[in-house]
């Protein structure tokens, strides 16, 4: 069982990279993605904190029609304080303000598909709560990539009370 948290934020500027993708092509893609912003990260004007955030929007999607080829926009950025600088070939984007339930993860890469399945199979039908239609972000340590086997990153989980 993961630890959790409920927590409310705000809006939050974040600036980065998108690509589009599936989940079939999830991990391969993200990888493409991560080469091509890690390096730039730090062309970012005023950055807010250390943390790299990978964000999965599915726009108005509903996750229960989300298929492997479904397609869907996938980021990695930082967050800013403003938006007064723009790096060529980047882009900005809101995570909207709302509630969010937080895990931390810790394990390798490959078994981070279990632990998701265990947050929407388990916990969500289980918990006060049902998905909010927001975009789904990960806090990630500016080191992650380097050691696939020892990630830690706290994955936020869009969510409102159930009606």
């Amino acid at each position: 069982m993961m630890q959790h948290r409920i927590e409310q934020i705000k809006d939050r500027c974040v600036v980065g990279i998108k690509a589009n993708m599936t989940i079939q092509t999830i991990q391969q893609e993200t990888g493409n993605l991560a080469r091509q912003f890690m390096p730039r990260r730090h062309e970012v004007a005023s950055r807010v904190g250390k943390l790299v955030f990978s964000i999965q929007n599915y726009g108005n999607l509903k996750m229960k029609d989300v298929t492997p080829q479904t397609r869907f926009e996938k980021w990695l950025g930082v967050e800013v304080s403003n938006i007064n600088h723009i790096p060529e070939g980047m882009e900005t984007f809101i995570l909207e303000a709302g509630t969010y339930a937080v895990f931390s993860y810790k394990g390798s890469i490959e078994d981070f598909p279990k632990s998701r399945q265990y947050i929407f199979q388990e916990w969500l039908p289980n918990s006060m709560y049902q998905l909010d239609n927001r975009a789904h972000f990960e806090e990630l340590s500016e080191n992650y990539s380097k050691d696939l086997q020892n990630t830690e990153e706290d994955i936020w989980i869009p969510i409102k009370k159930r009606s």
